[in-house]
């Protein structure tokens, strides 16, 4: 019989690419739970409403009743959690709505799991998985040199990353104190189709189609750590199905860029793609702007851990995957054009409250 895997977040952009990665690659029923925010894409989710072996449920985490009732309609057999308010300008705008549903609503979660997970016989409780899926920014920042570990002490620095930094360790307290079998995964910088525009890589392509702007942060020379989604899909099958329970994964995809080389690269990758009608280079459409408050120096993962317990490693180099990525969005402009007509219109965020 077929396990079922409860998906909160399946809408959003990593959770819909887990979902698709599932649905061809396993044999696993798939609850989609999503409130459906701004960011969030069901056409993201492609033929999976086809597929029989998946469910779609419109909830929100914060609605324990909600919660409750999904566990006894569905019984899963582990959780996979993504659900998250996720752009750190936004959380420096309002903070507000990053601590009800990064905190509030995964303590909603563990509980209604936790409810689940104790009435199980033993073979199925051991068999349980609650998989947290967070960030490296949960570790603050580095200087010039070194990698985040898995055992690096938390230091987060800005509303988002505090508000999953204590979602982790929510998590990591309902598995010491009252034996939730858990995994917890940290990711570096995700990037790929389907993503919402505000991010750095969607919002570069978009604007430089149009021939607008592209706004760099300071003097670009902030450093990120970038992962393609979809290796970042197979990774997280890989931990939920053969992580230690209680223990902490660090997913990197060996792509350290400065903000600036990687908005460069899109330029000249864009200049062979689509080149502007007048011959000129993208790169001149580059713009600095007021940099980000607190804005974090530079991430870097050590994925070793994953690597020798697990044997995953990204398939795609940067230079792979942000070709797919830039051809994936000039061939799917009306999802673009559909995703941002629901009140995003690119405009600049995180200048925070006067």
């Amino acid at each position: 019989m077929a396990r079922t895997l409860l998906i909160t977040g399946g809408a959003g952009f990593i959770g819909s690419a887990l979902i698709r990665h599932l649905l061809r690659n396993s044999e696993v029923q798939i609850v989609n739970v999503d409130k459906l925010t701004y960011a969030a894409s069901l056409e993201a989710l492609e033929d999976a409403p086809q597929n029989p072996r998946y469910r779609f449920e419109k909830a929100d985490i914060c609605d324990a009743a909600a919660m409750a009732r999904l566990f006894e309609t569905y019984r899963p057999d582990g959780v996979i959690h993504l659900a998250a308010e996720s752009h750190v300008d936004r959380s420096i705008d309002g903070p507000a709505e990053f601590i009800q549903t990064n905190i509030v609503g995964t303590f909603r979660l563990l509980e209604a799991a936790l409810a689940h997970w104790q009435q199980l016989d033993v073979p199925t409780r051991k068999s349980f998985r609650f998989h947290h899926v967070s960030t490296d920014e949960v570790y603050g920042t580095l200087g010039d040199t070194g990698l985040f570990t898995e055992t690096t002490p938390y230091a987060p620095n800005s509303p988002y990353s505090a508000s999953k930094a204590g979602s982790d360790q929510l998590v990591r307290a309902w598995h010491h104190t009252y034996g939730l079998p858990v995994v917890i995964t940290n990711c570096s910088n995700n990037y790929g189709p389907y993503q919402f525009p505000e991010k750095l890589i969607p919002l570069m392509i978009l604007n430089a189609l149009e021939g607008k702007p592209l706004p760099v942060y300071g003097t670009g020379a902030n450093v990120r750590d970038w992962l393609y989604v979809e290796d970042h899909a197979r990774a997280l099958q890989v931990v939920f199905e053969r992580g230690r329970v209680g223990e902490q994964y660090n997913i990197g995809g060996h792509n350290e860029k400065r903000n600036l080389d990687l908005v460069e690269q899109l330029c000249a990758l864009l200049d062979e793609l689509r080149p502007r009608a007048d011959r000129s280079p993208h790169r001149g459409l580059i713009t600095f702007v007021e940099d980000r408050k607190g804005h974090d120096l530079r991430y870097a993962i050590d994925a070793g851990k994953i690597e020798r317990e697990l044997g995953w490693t990204p398939a795609e180099t940067f230079e792979s995957g942000i070709r797919k990525t830039v051809q994936w969005y000039l061939a799917n402009q009306d999802w673009c054009r559909t995703v941002q007509a629901r009140g995003y219109a690119r405009q600049r965020l995180g200048l925070g409250r006067k």
